[in-house]
């Protein structure tokens, strides 16, 4: 099944793992990598103890002896097939044309350091399938556990990441303080205007200050540019990191508890915009000009007296409407975001459905759905604007009276001769300085309700349960798992009564090849994804070899198990790209695997070949295509335990028959084959064994003739539903000659 591939880059099945010798040197390189302290005796001593009393021990077995001799506490080795590997976790060690090296990433290209110091750059495909050996240590597990999932709050997440640096901090009050006293300048130099060179006629004060004020004009137009770019940087930097840890945290989401409407989870991810937004911009400005607001009201008290109280009676209005308003916005921002996620989730469904809502005639029912909740969402968003209409115009009109009442408060003070027409002129100036930023206090009241439900929307993300917990202890099991053992399991979807599995045992054996069979809704699929690691039990466990599969690192069960789902999903790129989805894969595996399933008929129907376009979906092709570039995925992750769902069920005889006999030779003796179907006729040709299911349960489990002479005996029986015991499930159809449960 290899035969193509180059001599020196065999499978890491197909080495003799015992045999291949541990590098000193690449050992000393990735722990000095890693910052773990090793003298350089002690690391070759320890080497040569583990290779004089190897006994057969692979190299996982054999560096973990290493570890252990060296006291290295919490440092856990674990292997994999370079396709498998998160490249991510670089650095690692990679055994590559027969010789161990470092594996780093480099400005985008792969770095491979062997123990004399050379350096050399590969691509995935030359390294397909080397064996890669990645250490885990206690710095790792740290980073791990400080996921989106620690404090479970958006906002602790965005503040976290807006604070991360501080630095910022510092160059952006500096640039705030020095505008603001710029400000003042402006006003000084229209109260010396005033009261010296207008009484006077001093042109030469007057050019003076001119220049002088020009000058500032310039300084004040550089800090604002430079805080700009300095916050817009910022707001940048923490968008990309943010949406990045959102994704990874939808990507590793349980599925059994994931939300059944897409376009909602969409628009919950979605909102992580406006908080970005909100918290990177204006909070910035309100934290740094509102302080100043006072200053200003401080310096008017200076130069204007009396007039200072005018512009300080304005900030409690203000700030009490902004807290009136944003109570009259909450019930309405609520209201909205609940309706723009169904019209996202409409949207959605639309979009993916498009064939059967026409050929079912229903357009115009999705039509009516959509006008209603467009209507109901424009309700709400006039409603809001008139509440923010008001807010904003109530503002602006308390700022003009404010200006009003400060030239009547400052004529009785040139009356009295407490303040001069210069001074009045400066603090009418300062007194927009006041103003501005306590327009802006209440404008960001107003805006934080729709801020609160955004953060809400992402606080429902975030606190979906990942497949693995940032603070699990993850196993990493030495040796490829030799069965899978499901004790006492029971699964039911979350708040819904049914139960979906009730298994109180069963063991699948390494040899084993497994048709499940039943009837629709039995639990085929679920007992698949179960074993596939995607379901979690609601009660059980289930055992991967020796270890919890749910304890068990995800890499080391994506590595040792395939799952073909019933509807395979393709996605955005190319057939070359949704075939080899890890990047990882040679050119003569892919071309083997192709001419075995069939695919390159796919291929050679386009010039472009294996760039053949494939949009979202995999728009464009059959079922049956899908099914068989589903399949070959499978059969490029080269597994040992596989799970197939139906992989037959959208082909045609030929093609049938051809996968079938493909997978017979893909799978190697000790694999564990678990097929599900509804084609009985299979059992004859490839299992061993015959497990039939129905409502949840394993209502027989047995060799094929055995259990299809029971199923054949049911079906010419006179009114067998009622002799069979109620575990037995009933005949459904005859496909070919062979009953179908």
């Amino acid at each position: 099944m290899n035969s193509n591939l180059p001599p020196n880059t065999l499978p890491a099945s197909e080495n003799k793992q015992e045999t291949i010798p541990l590098s000193s040197g690449v050992l000393k390189l990735i722990l000095d990598r890693l910052n773990i302290p090793v003298e350089v005796g002690a690391l070759i001593n320890s080497i040569k103890l583990v290779e004089h009393e190897n006994n057969n021990k692979n190299l996982v077995q054999r560096l973990g002896s290493i570890i252990y001799k060296l006291q290295l506490d919490g440092v856990q080795a674990m292997q994999l097939h370079w396709s498998h590997f998160d490249q991510r976790r670089l650095p690692a060690l990679i055994w590559f044309n027969q010789a161990w090296y470092l594996v780093e990433r480099e400005q985008q290209q792969l770095k491979l350091t062997d123990e004399l110091g050379n350096s050399q750059f590969q691509d995935d495909q030359a390294l397909h399938n080397s064996i890669v050996i990645w250490l885990r240590t206690p710095h790792t597990q740290a980073n791990a556990a400080e996921g989106v999932n620690q404090g479970n709050q958006a906002a602790k997440l965005v503040w976290r990441e807006l604070f991360k640096t501080k630095s910022w901090i510092r160059d952006v009050v500096i640039a705030t303080l020095l505008i603001n006293l710029f400000a003042v300048v402006t006003s000084i130099y229209a109260m010396q205007v005033y009261d010296r060179v207008v009484p006077t006629l001093a042109y030469a004060t007057l050019w003076t200050l001119v220049t002088g004020v020009f000058i500032v004009v310039i300084l004040d137009w550089c800090l604002k540019m430079i805080r700009g770019r300095i916050l817009d940087s910022l707001a940048c930097s923490v968008d990309r990191t943010l949406s990045q840890q959102v994704f990874e945290h939808v990507l590793h989401l349980r599925l059994d508890t994931r939300p059944r409407s897409l376009g909602s989870l969409a628009a919950q991810v979605g909102g992580l915009e406006s908080v970005r937004q909100f918290f990177s911009s204006a909070i910035i400005f309100a934290l740094v000009d509102m302080p100043f607001a006072l200053f200003f009201i401080t310096f008017i008290a200076m130069i204007g007296g009396s007039i200072a109280w005018v512009y300080l009676a304005l900030l409690p209005v203000a700030l009490i409407l902004g807290w009136i308003t944003q109570l009259r916005l909450q019930r309405l921002t609520q209201e909205q975001m609940i309706r723009n996620n169904e019209r996202q989730g409409l949207l959605v469904d639309v979009i993916r459905g498009c064939e059967s809502i026409r050929a079912s005639g229903a357009s115009w029912r999705f039509a009516e759905q959509w006008r209603d909740i467009t209507h109901s969402i424009s309700r709400f968003t006039i409603q809001q604007k008139l509440i923010k209409n008001h807010t904003t115009n109530t503002v602006a009109s308390l700022s003009t009276c404010a200006y009003v009442m400060a030239l009547v408060v400052g004529v009785s003070q040139i009356e009295s001769g407490n303040v001069s027409m210069g001074a009045l002129i400066a603090c009418s100036i300062l007194g927009g300085r006041v103003i501005t930023p306590v327009a802006r206090s209440v404008q960001y009241l107003s805006q934080w309700q729709s801020v609160s439900q955004a953060l809400k929307m992402v606080d429902q993300v975030l606190s979906l349960d990942n497949e693995r917990s940032p603070q699990q202890n993850l196993l990493v099991p030495d040796n490829a798992p030799k069965k899978i053992v499901l004790d006492g399991v029971r699964f039911s979807y979350p708040d819904a009564p049914i139960l979906k599995l009730n298994i109180p045992k069963l063991t699948l054996n390494a040899g084993d090849r497994i048709l499940v069979v039943g009837p629709i809704g039995s639990g085929k699929s679920t007992l698949l994804k179960m074993l596939a690691g995607l379901y979690r039990p609601s009660e059980g466990r289930v055992i991967l070899g020796d270890a919890d599969l749910w304890e068990t690192d995800p890499s080391f069960v994506s590595d040792q198990v395939g799952y073909l789902p019933q509807s395979v999903h393709l996605f955005k790129g190319s057939l070359r790209t949704n075939l080899a989805l890890s990047g990882a894969v040679s050119d003569s595996q892919l071309l083997n695997t192709c001419q075995e399933l069939g695919i390159d008929n796919i291929a050679s129907d386009n010039p472009r070949g294996m760039d053949l376009p494939i949009s979202e979906g995999g728009e464009g092709l059959s079922g049956g295509q899908k099914q068989i570039v589903g399949l070959g995925r499978v059969f490029l992750a080269q597994p040992n335990i596989w799970l197939l769902d139906e992989p037959t069920a959208s082909l045609d005889i030929d093609s049938d028959q051809k996968v079938l006999d493909a997978i017979n030779r893909r799978v190697k003796k000790d694999d564990i084959l678990i097929i599900s179907t509804h084609r009985t006729a299979i059992a004859a040709k490839m299992a061993n064994r015959i497990i039939v299911m129905q409502q949840g349960q394993i209502v027989d489990d047995g060799k094929p003739q055995q259990v299809l002479a029971k199923l054949m005996t049911q079906r010419s029986t006179p009114h067998a539903k009622e002799q069979t015991s109620p575990n037995t499930p009933p005949i459904a159809t005859v496909r070919g000659g062979s009953p179908i449960v």
